[in-house]
């Protein structure tokens, strides 16, 4: 049977041979090039709140992970400290504030820095502004009294220093002179504040939701307060890598946005709840007074920063001396990408 098989084989006219043989390349290429979505390295710094922690965990939203893209998000203390991840390749989407977004630009040299999408913003009219606190009943009734003390901060350079420092700058004291400054993962900042080791701390969500901490802490001033409305957390992503990745960025970004609707939309409120305490390991009742609500930052539903925000946020650092020179944000952002993956949803 074999023998045969083989001879009917051989009597093939050459050209169907051929024509077989050219079309088997073709599918072994197509499948091979559908088995290799492109792998993109993400970042995040709080739970939850930054998407790309949670990003996957409704099942059915993110249509294109695992088929034209497979994204992994690496936890940061800070916004920083992705600068130099994102300078050397080790993360794609560094999730940048304001300061950390200048920073990479002027101070790290990644002039091919682009900003695609918004993720948060403070202060906006009508929503939350992240909040530092002190002990209710402690010392501390202004900023003033900060001097001479301890403050704690999350990582030098990020939005939440750079707000801190603004106003103590406005109240006449000297960041690192007038106030010693200490570095502390969010987490620990409860902690930190409840043992005297700082009079000061960023109070930011989930952790600010904490019922001791609101107990014992009061807010002495908002981010709001000292930079105004501002982007505090933008995705930003190398051009090269954007060339080399367009299709799959866009498809990321469309399943990012669709993600972002799912949350922000009130119908899906209890189960975004549940979704945020079963990633966290946190009791639900620390998310549902809050979490997507206008207790919450604002999160724009296509993805797209205030522009005019951002500059006035880079402009405001220039004039009290953490940069030395003016950066044009416009000639650092392509929206292509989320207006491209905007146009295929309802």
């Amino acid at each position: 049977m074999i023998a045969g098989w083989i001879m009917r084989a051989l009597a093939m006219p050459i050209w169907l041979k051929l024509a077989g043989a050219v079309l088997a390349a073709l599918a072994t290429f197509a499948g091979g090039a559908r088995a290799e979505p492109v792998k993109i390295w993400s970042s995040w710094v709080v739970p939850v709140s930054n998407l790309p922690s949670i990003l996957f965990a409704k099942e059915g939203i993110t249509r294109h992970n695992g088929q034209s893209y497979v994204m992994e998000a690496i936890r940061f203390q800070g916004s920083t400290a992705m600068i130099g991840a994102l300078a050397s390749g080790d993360i794609d989407i560094a999730l940048l504030g304001f300061s950390s977004f200048s920073f990479a630009i002027e101070k790290a040299g990644i002039k091919d820095a682009r900003l695609i999408a918004s993720e948060m913003q403070d202060g906006v009219p009508g929503f939350y502004s992240q909040g530092f606190a002190v002990a209710k009943d402690g010392p501390i009734r202004t900023i003033e009294d900060l001097k001479g003390k301890v403050v704690a901060i999350n990582g030098t350079g990020s939005a939440v220093d750079i707000a801190m420092r603004a106003m103590l700058l406005r109240h006449g004291l000297r960041p690192r002179q007038d106030v010693m400054v200490i570095e502390a993962p969010f987490p620990a900042m409860k902690t930190l504040l409840a043992e005297n080791r700082a009079v000061l701390i960023p109070n930011v969500p989930p952790f600010s939701e904490d019922p001791e901490l609101k107990a014992q802490s009061r807010i002495l001033f908002t981010t709001r307060d000292a930079m105004g409305p501002s982007e505090i957390s933008i995705w930003v992503v190398r051009q090269r890598f954007l060339k080399k990745n367009r299709a799959a960025m866009v498809d990321l970004l469309e399943d990012f946005l669709r993600a972002l609707r799912f949350y922000i939309d009130p119908r899906n409120h209890a189960e975004a709840v549940r979704i945020a305490a079963d990633f966290s390991r946190l009791p639900a009742a620390a998310f549902d007074s809050w979490l997507f609500t206008k207790d919450d930052f604002y999160r724009d539903p296509r993805g797209l920063p205030n522009l005019d925000a951002l500059q006035a946020n880079i402009d405001q650092e220039r004039r009290e001396g953490f940069l030395k020179t003016r950066i044009e944000v416009r000639k650092y952002v392509d929206l292509s990408l989320i207006e491209e993956a905007a146009k295929r949803l309802p």
